[in-house]
């Protein structure tokens, strides 16, 4: 007698689980996240026997360097805290297209050929279509096995008897789970499936890649306890049509959560951008106004990028405002500052502010790069171009000081720009540097009057 099934909804936030639909979940207080779903009843399950467990003292556990696996691939290393971390459960999300298949592959490709044992999972192509991807990238060994499965009871049947160790799971939304009655790809199966998985990568010291589908928004499909569950989590970030990708880590147990991986797409696959800033700089033009170099901090790595700005004169009655790669609230607050604290009209006048390269910034360490590619279109007065800023601007038009100001400026004298505006406080910690003029500003009037 086949079982009954029976309607459930599922928060997509947090996974909570209610009997009807409701406006806002109990559980995580967002509004219109449940969905519906078919689940049928598991059958009731014999209780096991109580096993022993060890209780054993923080300083009894012994660990070391081997406990990461080394990929080969810099930049991914570097993202990950050092390597990829033995037990671990990985999360990859991304949008379709932007290569993350190609990368979980690359890995393979380096970790097989350095003696690892793989298994790559499959449940959205074929043999065939995976073989004719690793032919543009190069040579494979026999270390790795590849298995295309969509039935989780088979799939940890077989990592079971194969212990590799790394396993890559592409996607999890294709994993189906026959106790749970739901369609693949359902809040229900991705949870379940990636608690099983949690298990094997626990239980046997297996390394396992989870590729996750994203939304509109984004964000991973699914569950947000899903994020909670793995150990870390990477974002795939940039257009899919342009050549460079960044790879972002939202989530480590095991290193930083600041830390960026910079990639260039190739026909043979991803290949590595040693040196981000010279590659974010690349086609800047000369003597244009309102362009500027600012530099950020990406984790421990100082970044420099272009910022750019056009500011025209408005046709309407309430001026545009549009802000790509910045904060769109932080631009106005800025240009606010602007008019208000140096007088400058710009209520009359569309402002138009752009990240050169499709890179995205939040640290307020680009208000002073902001700023001065502002007022230097506004005034049409090129900035220099051995000039680099960096600086955070208060409401009351003072600069403010920012973190490791030693690293950005040894980041610019390393790409050949002479001149550095930066918070007059930051100038005793920075010091005399060979070769690069300091100049220390306390106001935005001070800063523009520098830099123009």
């Amino acid at each position: 007698m086949a079982k009954a099934k029976k309607n459930v909804y599922f928060c997509q936030n947090c996974g909570h689980e209610e009997s009807k639909w409701l406006g806002q979940c109990p559980a995580c207080r967002e509004w219109n996240t449940f969905v519906e779903e078919k689940v049928t009843p598991a059958a009731a399950k014999t209780v096991k026997e109580r096993r022993d467990a060890q209780v054993v003292t923080l300083s009894s556990i012994e660990t070391d360097e081997d406990d990461r696996m080394i990929t080969g691939i810099e930049e991914l290393d570097q993202v990950l805290g050092g390597g990829i971390v033995k037990g671990s459960l990985v999360l990859v999300g991304g949008d379709p297209g932007i290569g993350k298949s190609t990368l979980l592959l690359q890995v393979c490709q380096r970790l097989s050929g350095a003696g690892r044992k793989l298994l790559y999972i499959s449940g959205e192509e074929s043999l065939k279509q995976i073989k004719l991807r690793a032919n543009r990238m190069g040579e494979f060994t026999e270390n790795l096995y590849l298995l295309c499965e969509t039935s989780l009871d088979i799939i940890r049947g077989i990592i079971e008897q194969q212990k590799p160790d790394m396993v890559v799971i592409d996607s999890i939304q294709t994993m189906y789970n026959e106790e749970v009655g739901s369609a693949p790809g359902s809040v229900s199966q991705v949870r379940e499936s990636t608690n099983i998985f949690m298990q094997l990568a626990k239980g046997l010291n297996i390394s396992i890649f989870i590729v996750g589908h994203v939304t509109k928004e984004g964000t991973v499909a699914g569950p947000r306890v899903l994020e909670h569950m793995v150990d870390t989590v990477l974002y795939f970030e940039g257009d899919r049509h342009a050549s460079y990708r960044i790879l972002r880590g939202v989530k480590n147990r095991f290193g930083s959560t600041n830390e960026i991986g910079v990639f260039e797409m190739r026909k043979e696959g991803l290949t590595e951008v040693k040196n981000p800033s010279e590659f974010m700089l690349s086609g800047k033009p000369k003597h244009a106004s309102g362009s500027v170099v600012a530099c950020a901090m990406e984790g421990t790595r100082p970044m420099l990028m272009e910022i750019q700005a056009l500011v025209c004169k408005t046709n309407f009655g309430m001026p545009r405002r549009t802000a790509a790669g910045l904060d769109y609230n932080r631009v106005n607050l800025l240009m606010a500052v602007l008019e208000k604290r140096l007088g400058l009209p710009l209520s009359g006048y569309d402002a138009y502010v752009n990240i050169a390269g499709g890179i995205r910034l939040n640290e307020p360490a680009a208000d002073l790069g902001i700023v001065l590619a502002i007022a230097s279109s506004y005034k049409n007065r090129p900035i220099a171009e051995e000039v680099i800023v960096f600086g955070e601007v208060g409401l009351s038009g003072e600069v403010r000081a920012v973190s490791m100001p030693e690293q950005r400026v040894a980041e610019a004298k390393k790409l050949g720009f002479t001149t550095c505006v930066i918070p007059e406080v930051s100038v005793k910690t920075v010091g005399k540097v060979d070769g690069v003029k300091i100049i220390g500003v306390k106001s935005v009037g001070e800063a523009i009057s520098v830099g123009l």
